[in-house]
């Protein structure tokens, strides 16, 4: 049983992250119809400022608390990922609005290589070790240990995911949105300004992705320029697990392929003797997928995002 707590709590960290970059996956999907595979790389961007901003607080205020280091490092990261992300809309999909399918897909994939190798100049293609900044003592949790970075990440995931769907039902952004996604046409006889509200879906993702990038560099200790690629390989699977264009869907898709994540590699690896362990972890996650879509091609929460003539 205590194995099988472990393996829950590792699974919650692990799709938190997901959730929170499936999130700009399926939001950028709804408002647009748009897969934007390189946002897995504005992760990368987060978590590498985030790195650059402890740098200079560990060498210019070494004395601040742990958390205040993270903190400050979050806060630096998200309007750096908002501007890279912001960009990227303004310059490479903008004018493919209403170009073939084809086109903004393989301009994604080509801003997604732009970024790795960018980053790849200012940062070095060696793997950079990301510093510990809170007590590495683990907390027994029902048998079962949990860190306090990794307490730290959940906690700021469920607050994102709240914040984000608060804004979304309740405000009038939110509403703007919902009405982009469900008919851009009809959205803008409304008065609605289409273009704000892309670039605001944008920047949204990217500070949820910025937020994912930094708390994945704390958790795992090490970060390098094509970090970003298999999280948000992932992170898309998880969106369209959860069913594409639905924040709900998002969010669920994320913990639960975490979960399966965590649940194969602990407890088939031990049946396979370690065969398929956590080296082979990517299998169990992307097995499933392939059962929910063959079963549900629409995910576990459906599209609620209406086909565009």
């Amino acid at each position: 049983m205590d194995t099988f707590i472990q393996q829950i709590i590792n699974g919650l960290v692990l799709g938190s992250m997901y959730a929170l970059v499936a999130l700009g996956y399926t939001m950028v999907y709804g408002v647009l119809n748009l897969i934007n595979f390189a946002h897995g790389d504005v992760l990368m961007v987060g978590a590498m400022t985030g790195l650059t901003i402890l740098k200079y607080l560990n060498e210019y205020a070494p004395d601040l608390p742990g958390y205040a280091k993270l903190a400050i490092s979050i806060a630096g990261a998200i309007p750096v990922c908002m501007l890279v992300n912001v960009l990227i809309e303004r310059v490479a999909y903008r004018r493919l609005r209403n170009a073939p399918r084809l086109a903004p897909l393989i301009t994604a994939i080509g801003v997604s290589i732009l970024l790795q190798t960018v980053a790849m100049m200012i940062w070095s293609r060696n793997p950079l070790a990301f510093p510990q900044l809170l007590s590495s003592e683990p907390i027994v949790l029902g048998g079962a240990l949990i860190s306090q970075t990794q307490i730290l990440l959940l906690v700021l995931a469920a607050l994102s995911m709240v914040g984000l769907v608060l804004l979304v039902e309740k405000t009038k952004m939110g509403r703007a949105m919902r009405a982009t996604a469900e008919n851009p046409r009809v959205a803008g006889l409304m008065g609605v300004d289409a273009n704000r509200v892309i670039v605001t879906t944008f920047a949204l993702g990217a500070a949820l992705a910025a937020v994912a990038g930094v708390m994945w560099g704390a958790n795992y200790a090490s970060i390098q320029f094509a970090m970003g690629f298999v999280p948000g390989l992932k992170a898309f699977s998880a969106a369209v697990l959860g069913g594409i264009g639905n924040i709900y869907g998002a969010m669920i898709g994320g913990i639960v392929l975490g979960i399966i994540e965590s649940l194969g590699a602990g407890y088939i690896g031990d049946l396979t003797g370690g065969f398929l362990g956590s080296h082979y972890q990517d299998i169990f996650a992307f097995v499933v997928l392939i059962i929910v879509l063959t079963v549900r091609p629409s995910g576990i929460m459906g599209e609620r995002v209406a086909d565009r003539a």
